[in-house]
């Protein structure tokens, strides 16, 4: 019987070894720090970026273990301006900070140092970094397949907070809650920043560049962060109206965090990349 990844460790006859490293990638002179778990065998391996959402409590490591233990190598990071990392915290810096560690773990002594497969870069996220991984993979064609997890949309609360003054308040209070592993931002910056970008930054916008790749929306009927109604329900309806033909979508009954599916939102996740990310494409 093959071994299940999610309860079975690696056969201890797999050489080189699983390892953990840090790792550091430069985003405009700040150094951002992470993690790279590197599976058994001699690879080369697939990449799974994970993007952690705003401001970061809940990193997906569990993800990026089960996931190393499948094959895939997975770095988890923080972007510049939150938990110690030197610099500012923006929205833009979250995208800009997402595309330069996408190019950092293609580049060719990294691929070379860790035995990795530039080829074949999956992006998921949660959260803002569902958000990010669907935006940063529109842009760049290469990247094999993208998946977001109870993505929160800016551009949709953008035009939310537009025409109720509750609404954007609402906004301005929740990001103001959550500044303190934060630099240089505030409740009220974060939301004037996603008000300049507005639809620009709506992710249904993304369905025709993303037309061409495997993408994976995951929501939770119990989300009071990102509503289905307004985060995920529009992409589902949008996506296919644009033929992405490798469409996956679902709504789980959890939490933002799928606190009580965790299991279950990793099945979801590696039954997705097996089955795009296997061969090069």
């Amino acid at each position: 019987m093959p071994s299940d990844p999610l309860v079975n460790d690696p056969s201890s006859s797999l050489v080189p070894h699983a390892v953990n490293v840090p790792v550091a990638f430069d985003s405009s002179g700040q150094l951002l720090l992470g993690v790279l778990h590197t599976p058994a065998g001699p690879g080369p391996h697939p990449i799974v970026v994970l993007l952690h959402g705003f401001p970061g409590n809940e990193r997906n490591f569990d993800l990026a273990q089960v996931l190393s233990r499948a094959g895939y190598a997975a770095v988890v990071f923080h972007y510049r301006g939150s938990w110690g990392i030197g610099g500012t915290w923006t929205w833009s810096h979250v995208l800009e900070d997402a595309k330069r560690v996408v190019d950092a773990v293609r580049a060719a002594d990294f691929v070379a140092r860790h035995r990795l497969a530039p080829d074949r870069v999956a992006v998921v996220g949660h959260s803002l970094g569902g958000f990010a991984a669907l935006r940063i993979a529109a842009a760049d064609r290469d990247i094999a397949a993208v998946g977001s997890i109870a993505g929160f949309d800016l551009g949709a609360a953008a035009g939310a907070a537009a025409v109720d003054p509750e609404a954007r308040a609402g906004y301005v209070a929740a990001f103001a809650d959550s500044l303190l592993p934060l630099t240089g931002t505030s409740g009220e910056a974060l939301v004037a920043e996603m008000e300049a970008a507005g639809d620009d930054w709506a992710l249904a916008r993304l369905a025709e560049p993303l037309a061409d790749r495997p993408v994976l929306l995951v929501a939770g009927s119990r989300d009071d962060v990102a509503p289905t109604a307004l985060h995920h329900e529009p992409l589902v309806a949008a996506y296919p109206m644009h033929s992405v033909a490798a469409l996956e979508h679902a709504i789980f009954p959890t939490d933002h965090a799928f606190s009580d599916h965790r299991v279950a939102l990793a099945r979801t996740v590696l039954a997705f990349l097996n089955r795009h990310m296997r061969a090069a494409r």
